[in-house]
């Protein structure tokens, strides 16, 4: 099992090791994981291909697009606009879930849970914006996960998105290809890059969080009370992140505040007009390659800034 994100020490990694332990456990030592965490076996893209193919058996991941571009649904910008809201469409019996399972079956994966994390955000030093015409004005140039809509949300925003893996982050704000992060909360750009950047923009344009996935092939082989034992540490762990997120992300604004990061929160005013520019934008370019069918389920669902 492996995380593409997150060290021993971190949320992502505390989990996966909880998961491992808990099947172990619940096994009698029938089934042991080997654990591997952030980078020591590769990058996220390539973790990913080698979970499909199957070198890999469990990962905790950011939602891929690289195999079926209708995972995109998962990384849809202002799909949900508060913690509520995002609870109940995520959750396990939200009615996003109803949509994602079936086009990760179709990938060779089985779908196992989500792993909250908040609400992303744009983390920059120097300078900052708060709307569309502020982010041009300063030609503010940021790092996005390389998974679509996340630079095209970035980019109607008004920022100029630059697609960069993770592990490239930290010498790309450093050496200036970038200005900041984008689209990740607070926890990642404080821990990783809180010497480089000033500023936190509490955007909320995309929900974060991770799945949990199994090759499908590797859980077709274990038997029903294995599958159970498997399903059963996961939901365990997704169940106490639920509960556990919003407080999470809220200990770790707070500490960046106390640390010397400026945490900044857009009107009611500027949130709206973000809102309605990047709906407008990336929402119409999400037809194609989600379908009009999983838009009109989007649209039903959404709810307007109030």
């Amino acid at each position: 099992m492996a995380t593409e994100s997150g060290d021993r020490d971190s949320v992502q990694g505390q989990a996966i090791k909880r998961i491992s332990e808990l099947i172990e456990e619940e096994s009698d030592g029938r089934i042991t994981i080997n654990v591997f965490y952030q980078d020591e076996i590769g990058g996220p893209q390539e973790l990913f291909d080698q979970l499909v193919r199957g070198n890999i058996d469990l990962m905790l991941t950011w939602p891929h697009t690289s195999y079926d571009e209708r995972l995109g649904i998962l990384h849809l910008p202002y799909l949900s606009l508060g913690w509520d809201e995002a609870l109940d469409t995520y959750g396990k019996d939200g009615w996003l879930l109803e949509i994602v399972e079936p086009i990760f079956s179709d990938i060779g994966l089985q779908y196992l849970g989500p792993f909250p994390e908040g609400f992303g955000g744009i983390a920059t030093k120097d300078t900052y914006a708060t709307s569309y015409e502020e982010a041009q004005e300063k030609g503010i140039k940021v790092r996005s996960q390389p998974i679509f809509p996340l630079p095209q949300t970035v980019q109607a925003m008004g920022f100029q998105a630059v697609p960069i893996d993770w592990s490239e982050v930290y010498t790309s704000i450093q050496t200036g290809v970038v200005d900041g992060d984008s689209s990740n909360v607070i926890y990642w750009d404080y821990t990783y890059f809180n010497d480089l950047l000033d500023y936190f923009v509490h955007s909320k344009h995309n929900f974060s969080f991770y799945t949990f996935l199994m090759n499908q092939d590797a859980w077709n082989e274990l038997d029903e009370e294995d599958q159970g034992i498997i399903a059963d540490a996961v939901e365990v762990v997704v169940n106490e992140q639920f509960e556990n997120a919003r407080a999470e992300d809220e200990k770790w604004i707070q500490k960046a505040q106390e640390d010397g990061m400026e945490y900044i929160v857009p009107s009611d005013e500027e949130m709206a007009a973000w809102v309605e520019r990047v709906r407008e934008s990336v929402w119409v370019e999400a037809e194609e390659p989600l379908g009009e069918d999983v838009m009109n389920a989007v649209r039903e669902h959404a709810s307007e800034p109030q």
